[in-house]
Formats: C-alpha cells, structure tokens, sequence
C-alpha cells in the first residue's frame, strides 16, 4: 500500500516534495529520498560477482533500490543499499548454519549434485549503514567513514532513542519501505533486509532489520535504528542504536514457546522472545558547513 502524502500537512511543517517525480521530501535542511527498482539482471549480477568476488547471492537482490538521508548543510548523507550489505556478510563471514536439509536446498541445475554449503547462504550482515560526506559539492567528491574523516566518526554514548517522542501522534509526512534482498533458502525460511523509514514534523526516524528464519533450526534478528530530531541548531546529532537477537528453535521450545515455523512469520511479534546477544548506541554530530 503506498503511503499518501498530505499536502496541507507538509506545508504547515515546511516540508516540500521532491521534484521531477522523485519520492521523497525535504524539510529543516534534509533532504529524503527512497528508490525502488527491480531486481538485478543477470548482467548486473556478473559484475557484482567480480567487484564483491562471491559467486553467491541471495535469490532476489534489488541493487539499484536505495534509502538517502542528505544533510545538506554539511553535505552528509547517511544511506542504505545492497552492495554495502553484502560487502558487510563477506566480511564477517559467519560459518553455515549446520540443518540437516541444508544439502538439498541448492542444486547444480545441470548436474543436478547438490552444493557443498561452505559459506553463509543465510546472508546474515552486520551491515548498519553507510555514511560519506561531500567535502566539495561543485566538484561532487565524497570522503567516506572508511577514510577517518572525524566528522563522519560515530561515537559510543549512554543515550537513547526517545521512544515517548516517537509515540507521539504526530502527523507522518513521509513513510517507506525498501527490501535490499531476499532469499527463501530453498523454502526453508527466510533471510531478509529491509530498510524503512518515517518522517515527521518533529523529526525522522529509520528502521534497518535483518530478519533470518531457518526453520526448525534458528531465528536471527539484527535491528539499526536512527533517529534525529530536528531542532534549531545548524548542527544535529543522529543517534543510532544496534541491537542483535539470536535464539535456536530447540531454546524457544524448551521454554515453553512453539516449535512450529508457522508462529515465527512476523519479527516485530516475537523480537521479545529472542535474548540480546549485542546491543549499542551511538551518535553522529554533524558538521554546521559544508568545507
């Protein structure tokens, strides 16, 4: 269902609507923008195998579909897309998930022998966004976080996402929701990425969740969730809270839960049920001027 822009609201907060048929607004000096495409061709998905050096691949990977929050007074922007969560997954590169079924959820189509499964098909990430910074806009070059720019730097705080700020019945000026990917392991469950985000007159909020369900074996849930809330200052701050989940099915029966797949389709239901297995916050203060 997509979400239906009210105009008189966005005018009494400011906002405006992007032009020439993008999707997305601007409002106290951001700029939010989502993208959705198809999934990627086979072409694509070849030049993927060599800039990543992966063959492997979730069944549906919407490479070109993206989240972008610019701050345009600094020229940050904090934005969410596949490749850099999937570059994430080859990184950690988490052993396989050791079921039974596994060997029979792949096959070679043209021998019909099954896959070894010596990498992680869950595609579980620990992927929580990526950030560059334009540090000269008429030129449009970018400084990323990976290249030590301290203004792009996340630092551990004690704070928190106000949640009774959030709670708030205010009016959303803008909603979405993209998939990055998605993979239904051979029907044995579910690894998905998705990124949605909520804007309102007070401020925006975005929900990053990676959501994995093999069935009968394990639930994984890893959330990034980043909030700003506008105010007067030409410097905000983002606070960006990560919370990871875990929990075997065998645990979940043993305390009592089901044991059937069936009851574990929606994650915002049964989060509570996972143990935490890493939880952090962590603020980002942007700069007042674009250098």
């Amino acid at each position: 269902m997509e979400f239906e822009v009210d105009e008189k609201e966005l005018k009494a907060a400011g906002a405006e609507l992007l032009p020439d048929g993008r999707r997305g607004l601007r409002l106290h000096g951001w700029e939010i923008e989502s993208l959705k495409r198809p999934i990627l061709n086979s072409r694509q998905l070849q030049e993927w195998e060599q800039k990543l050096q992966s063959s492997h691949f979730p069944e549906m990977v919407f490479g070109d579909s993206s989240l972008v929050l610019k701050h345009m007074n600094s020229g940050t922007k904090i934005h969410f897309n596949a490749f850099d969560a999937l570059t994430g997954w080859k990184q950690e590169a988490l052993p396989p998930v050791e079921v039974p079924a596994a060997a029979v959820w792949k096959y070679k189509s043209e021998s019909f022998q099954h896959v070894i499964l010596d990498y992680d098909y869950t595609f579980t990430t620990p992927y929580c966004g990526s950030e560059t910074e334009e540090i000269n806009a008429e030129l449009g070059r970018e400084a990323t976080s990976e290249k030590g720019n301290c203004s792009l730097c996340w630092e551990e705080c004690k704070e928190e996402i106000d949640l009774a700020l959030l709670a708030l019945k205010e009016p959303i000026l803008f909603y979405d929701e993209v998939i990055l990917y998605e993979d239904e392991l051979g029907d044995n469950g579910i690894s998905l990425l998705t990124v949605k985000v909520r804007v309102m007159p007070s401020s925006w909020f975005v929900l990053l969740r990676f959501w994995l369900r093999v069935d009968g074996v394990l639930m994984r849930l890893r959330d990034t969730r980043m909030h700003c809330v506008f105010g007067k200052s030409t410097k905000p701050a983002i606070l960006r809270e990560s919370c990871w989940r875990e929990a075997t099915i065998q645990a979940l029966s043993a305390k009592g839960y089901p044991s059937d797949s069936a009851a574990y389709n929606d994650p915002s239901i049964i989060s509570q049920r996972l143990p935490i297995i890493m939880r952090k916050t962590q603020k980002l203060k942007l700069s007042g001027t674009t250098p």
